[in-house]
């Protein structure tokens, strides 16, 4: 879902900006990920990582927290959302946990301009629209 071209057309849509067909993804460690390369060379990385129980998952979105440093939780969004210090954002549904990893954007991206934040809050918010009972 994350690296499919539906998931590329509705975030180029929210960023403004087209982004490159996410090359191969990848699936290592129960992680799925792939990247959205923009024009000027910077890119997004979207991943889910799937768990076996609500423990296991608790426990891996709790040690992403402390490892990218949460900064505000986000309400509303999934089972549980929150940006983190360099403006990416973490949420999680059932026993996944997605990262919008937005590090290797410009401050400021988008058409309009946005902050790294806000592109990362809309690309989440654009992945879980389209996940079933999101």
């Amino acid at each position: 879902m994350i690296c499919s071209a539906e998931a590329l057309r509705d975030i180029n849509e929210v960023i403004g900006i087209k982004a490159t067909i996410p090359k191969q993804p990848t699936w290592i460690d129960h992680v799925y990920s792939c990247d959205y390369v923009y024009p000027d060379g910077s890119k997004m990385t979207l991943s889910v990582k799937e768990m076996s129980n609500p423990a296991e998952t608790t426990a891996y979105f709790d040690s992403r927290a402390q490892k990218l440093g949460k900064v505000q939780e986000l309400q509303g969004l999934a089972q549980g959302a929150f940006t983190t210090k360099d403006g990416s954002v973490v949420t999680r549904k059932d026993y996944k946990v997605m990262t919008v990893d937005v590090s290797h954007l410009p401050a400021k991206f988008g058409v309009p301009p946005d902050t790294r934040t806000n592109n990362a809050i809309n690309a989440a918010f654009t992945i879980m629209n389209c996940w079933t009972g999101a």
